[in-house]
């Protein structure tokens, strides 16, 4: 495999995930929280439902690919606070599937608002994330 490709491959495809499918889908899920019109509503929560777990599907297969570009440059792996960010946000959009996966308690407002915190959260992680990952991509 071609060394940029192993080098920039991951951070290339997850900033895409992150930055685009991801942001889109928080926003989704807000707009599906705060939104006026009941109509937007229903509308951005069934995007935001069709989408959280494609997205968590990618970042989980993105994460596994992050953790072999590390094997395949010889880096240690968990040296690096990426990885440890990286960890932490698989676990929390885990813990956001979970939630929603039991239909948040059988619609426990108190599990609504704490997956919708949750998520955010996550995404602002992943932004703290990529920013350690940039770091470490330009040192290796």
């Amino acid at each position: 495999m071609p060394e940029p490709i192993i080098h920039w491959g991951h951070p290339a495809m997850m900033g895409i995930v992150v930055l685009v499918m991801g942001s889109y889908t928080a926003w989704a899920g807000w707009q599906g929280r705060i939104a006026a019109d009941d109509e937007v509503k229903l509308t951005q929560r069934s995007s935001h439902r069709k989408l959280a777990p494609w997205l968590f599907t990618f970042i989980a297969l993105g994460y596994t690919g992050g953790v072999l570009s590390l094997v395949m440059q010889g880096q240690p792996i968990f040296a690096s606070p990426h990885f440890w960010t990286g960890t932490a946000a698989v676990t929390m959009l885990a813990l956001n599937g979970l939630i929603s996966a039991t239909k948040f308690g059988g619609g426990s407002g108190s599990l609504r608002t704490a997956h919708a915190y949750i998520g955010t959260i996550a995404m602002v992680l992943l932004l703290v994330h990529g920013f350690f990952g940039l770091k470490l991509g330009l040192s290796i």
